[in-house]
């Protein structure tokens, strides 16, 4: 699959899971340095926004939107994936007064080579909201494809509302 970045093709690993496919198995680091791995997150909805790189203005936008709708729904799984350190992840936290939000690190890739989203040549993910099924299985996914527009918040949301 490609995307571009201001206009300009980048080629993702592969192609990421479809409406309907299982989630790949991948594992991600929380603040604590502690592995967060996809069987965690069954059991219950949860909602993936991925992020290239959380300091920069989209990804701050995104997060930001994500983290104070997703108040509504603490019912639901809600991580929001980079592939910055936790440190950067924590500081970007602290500097922007985020407390609830879980901010996961892909700093080993897992996440993006399992989920085909990793751009290598730029080392970052793909910009991208899911939405998995207490079963991991993908039931809404947005891929944006120009990594510097935002996603569709309000699709989302409405298709997380179906879900609940």
């Amino acid at each position: 699959m490609k995307i571009t970045i201001n206009g300009e093709k980048r080629q993702l690993v592969g192609n990421p899971p479809a409406v309907g496919d299982e989630f790949p198995h991948f594992k991600v680091f929380d603040k604590n340095g502690d592995k967060v791995k996809t069987r965690q997150l069954l059991g219950k909805i949860t909602l993936l926004s991925v992020v290239p790189d959380i300091n920069t203005p989209v990804c701050s936008i995104q997060t930001q939107r994500f983290n104070s709708t997703m108040d509504q729904f603490p019912e639901v799984n809600f991580l929001t994936i980079s592939t910055n350190t936790t440190e950067d992840q924590q500081k970007w936290c602290a500097a922007e007064g985020v407390k609830n939000m879980e901010l996961v690190s892909d700093k080993e890739e897992s996440f993006g080579y399992e989920s085909k989203l990793l751009i290598p040549d730029e080392g970052i993910l793909a910009r991208s909201v899911w939405i998995l099924d207490p079963d991991g299985k993908v039931v809404y996914r947005q891929i944006v494809t120009e990594l510097t527009d935002e996603p569709d918040y309000e699709k989302a949301i409405a298709e997380l509302k179906k879900l609940i």
